[in-house]
């Protein structure tokens, strides 16, 4: 007898036995019992999630020879041969092989005659979205008004790509994406039914490999139980997974909490002898500071995981230095197809962790420090990293040509102190354009420059600068925004100013962001001007009748 896999063997058969989408069962059940049955349904959602199933379950509610209802007995002939796959009223067609319109024709006149054995025809239609333009132009008029006796339901995994005709024919459910509990509870109950031996933290990685997709974690599970052949332990999943264990990512964690670069060298190396891939580990890594961080901040929310010794971690990292740890962490996965080598790529993203450590808060007040690199921080008694050891505390100013990196730990914007600020003559700044060319030449980038770009000038005696600033745009006032802000428009005054802001006062004048928006709508009414008076265009128009499709012209700067 030929091996029936996992996601078939365990595929549901009722709307019971469905793991998650409670939103979509409740209301085809309401629908099935009211007998108030639309006759086109469309599923969206990521692949192996349940549309193909739902719309099984929901062929065999419609054709059950005991009657219309959401509880399909599941034994009568038209139930039976529904899980099978040979009910000739249930008409499944893939629409990525299936995509011209000769295909609906022949589908649009097969609806016209009643059903061969069951109470309904049913088409399934799978990846709707791949049918050509022609296609869905004649499926339109007989989606819109079929037969009372014929059911569409539609599934698709980009809906996105659908016309808006048809989806306004259609009763549109969106399945989700279920959660690594949910994926996992099924494993357990799938490898319980298998008398099968399997350890928590094995399944774990598996519904976290399956990505939200159900059917993707039972094919997964086929694969663990072919390659351990005995228990599915998290060492033989991790293996076949090509994925590092917990204790290397704590080891990892280890090494950076100590500052110790050969023992986190260390652990590098003993996972190259895996290749691994090393955008997984970033991703492991990221999210094991994640865990780290929510047990720092909300006390008692990881205290049932089965992941890395969050608790000791959680006490010796402090909780900005897990948050700078974890934006090299997502900005090295990010950068790592630009690397020399996946290895390098993942080496320098943590030496970069090793590199950078947050200062103390100044007693001034709770404006948080720049970081520096880890030698710097040697003077003041905290531990260095070996591999940064030619790095300076007075590094030069961002502004210069090859400046070394600072960062801060609340806002990824340069900081530069007052002391590091070059020399310059002061800048006359009395009216609004003289303030929107400063900010213009000030080199501003990020956050801090979206601050500047919605500022409205107001008044400037040195050193205090009066801004104001739309109530929408007051989440960019912050004190570190303001510091950043502040020693950017140094060099250009000649001092760093104390700067005031008027949350939601009528701006006096205008913005950049203003400006420049009246610039580009500028540009653009003078691009479709010489468009239009271009006569070859005049000739087109004159001669032929033409017409230019509105919102179709762009000025070539933009282009």
């Amino acid at each position: 007898m030929s091996y029936l896999v996992l996601a078939r063997k365990w595929r549901p058969r009722r709307f019971a036995e469905l793991v998650g989408q409670e939103h979509v069962v409740r209301a085809l059940t309401n629908a099935l019992e009211a007998n108030r049955v639309h006759h086109a349904f469309l599923f969206t959602g990521t692949r192996g999630v349940g549309k193909t199933t739902i719309a099984r379950i929901f062929a065999k509610s419609l054709n059950c020879e005991r009657g219309i209802g959401a509880e399909p007995c599941g034994e009568c002939g038209a139930c039976m041969d529904i899980d099978a796959g040979r009910f000739m009223d249930l008409l499944e067609i893939d629409a990525a092989s299936n995509t011209g319109v000769d295909d609906v024709r022949e589908l649009i006149d097969n609806a016209q005659y009643m059903p061969s054995r069951g109470r309904v025809k049913v088409y399934l239609i799978d990846e709707v979205h791949m049918l050509s333009k022609a296609a869905f132009n004649a499926l339109l008029k007989t989606l819109e008004e079929p037969p009372g006796h014929v059911k569409f339901l539609l599934a698709t995994t980009d809906p996105q790509k659908l016309p808006v005709t048809v989806l306004s024919r259609c009763l549109q459910f969106n399945l989700k994406r279920l959660s690594e509990e949910q994926i996992a509870g099924q494993m357990r109950h799938i490898l319980q039914a298998e008398q099968l031996p399997s350890d928590d933290a094995g399944i774990a990685l598996l519904a976290r490999a399956a990505d939200g997709s159900l059917r993707d974690g039972l094919s997964l599970l086929d694969q663990a139980i072919a390659y351990t052949s005995t228990t599915l332990d998290e060492a033989g999943i991790a293996a076949m997974l090509g994925t590092v264990d917990r204790n290397q990512v704590a080891g990892l964690l280890r090494a950076l909490d100590g500052a110790d670069g050969a023992a986190l060298m260390a652990v590098v190396a003993d996972m190259a002898t895996y290749s691994p891939d090393y955008g997984a580990v970033l991703d492991a890594l990221a999210s094991a500071l994640h865990r780290v961080q929510l047990a720092q901040l909300i006390p008692g929310s990881m205290a049932d995981t089965l992941d890395l010794p969050v608790a000791e971690l959680a006490s010796s990292l402090p909780a900005d230095l897990v948050q700078l740890w974890y934006q090299i962490a997502i900005s090295g996965r990010r950068e790592l197809p630009l690397a020399p080598s996946p290895l390098v790529g993942f080496e320098m993203c943590l030496l970069r962790m090793l590199a950078f450590r947050p200062e103390e808060p100044s007693a001034a007040g709770n404006r948080p420090a720049p970081v520096r690199p880890a030698s710097a921080a040697a003077s003041s008694g905290r531990r260095t990293a070996p591999a940064a050891s030619h790095a300076t505390a007075s590094s030069p100013p961002i502004a210069h040509a090859t400046p070394q990196p600072t960062a801060q730990v609340r806002e990824a914007v340069p900081v530069v102190t007052s002391a590091q600020a070059p020399a310059a003559s002061a800048t006359t700044l009395a009216s609004a354009e003289q303030w929107l060319d400063v900010i213009e030449q000030a080199g501003l980038r990020g956050p801090v420059r979206e601050l500047a770009a919605h500022a409205a000038f107001v008044d400037y005696q040195a050193p205090l600068l009066q801004l104001a600033l739309p109530q929408g745009m007051d989440y960019l006032h912050s004190d570190a925004m303001l510091d950043s802000l502040s020693a950017a428009l140094a060099p250009a005054l000649g001092q760093r100013p104390q700067i005031r802001f008027q949350i939601g006062a009528a701006a006096p004048s205008d913005t950049l962001h203003q400006r420049r928006a009246r610039e580009r709508e500028q540009r653009q009414s003078d691009a479709e001007a010489g468009f239009m008076a271009d006569p070859a265009v005049q000739h087109l128009v004159n001669a032929y009748g033409a017409r230019v499709l509105p919102d179709s012209i762009r000025p070539l700067k933009e282009n």
